[in-house]
């Protein structure tokens, strides 16, 4: 995310969505003022893609829904919806929305510099409010490195680092693969 535009006046949830579709980037909607999305690099979209497919591969037939990054999360008891990099979603109540999402119980960001300190601080702590997201995943593009936060029985949220030749398990939606596969085609420099 990158700074409101500051000229542009409050706008409902409502005017949002109509005037975001008049568009040509996105933006995320944080209580009545818009903000630019940032645009990715290769081994961004690289790594996203990798990750989406392999996660739309394993849940086909499951009755989940696997949105990429042109799907919006709604923030549960907030006037907020952000744009992940990937979200998971099984509830019956998101099987038939059509502009956004409420209830993942996955979300997957890839980092970058212009947004890792958000997608660390501010928007983690927006996503915690929704009672069904069960993990939360942070995705390096600098090394294979991989950050997940899994919510346990007691509402904490527990960290598990996954690095090279690790296999990475989602219990959210029972999946597990080796880590360099979400890395396909990403090439590091030394």
């Amino acid at each position: 995310m990158i700074a409101s535009k500051d000229h542009f006046p409050q706008l409902t949830p409502e005017e949002y969505f109509a005037w975001e579709e008049q568009q040509f980037e996105r933006h995320e909607y944080i209580d009545g003022k818009v903000y630019a999305m940032s645009g990715g690099t290769i081994d961004h979209g690289n790594i996203a893609g990798n990750f989406l497919a392999l996660l739309k591969a394993h849940l086909r037939g499951s009755g989940c829904r696997t949105l990429n990054s042109d799907c919006r999360v709604s923030i549960v008891g907030a006037a907020k919806y952000v744009y992940p990099d990937i979200s998971v979603t099984c509830d019956d109540r998101d099987q038939t929305t059509t502009q956004y999402i409420t209830y993942p119980c996955l979300i997957v960001e890839v980092l970058s510099p212009g947004t890792e300190a958000y997608d660390r601080g501010q928007k983690f702590k927006m996503y915690r409010r929704n009672p069904c997201l069960q993990e939360y995943v942070l995705v390096s593009v600098d090394g294979i490195e991989i950050e997940l936060f899994r919510k346990t029985e007691t509402g904490d949220w527990r960290i598990i680092n996954y690095q090279k030749g690790d296999t990475m398990e989602l219990t959210s939606v029972n999946f597990t693969c080796q880590i360099e596969q979400i890395y396909e085609d990403v090439v590091f420099n030394e």
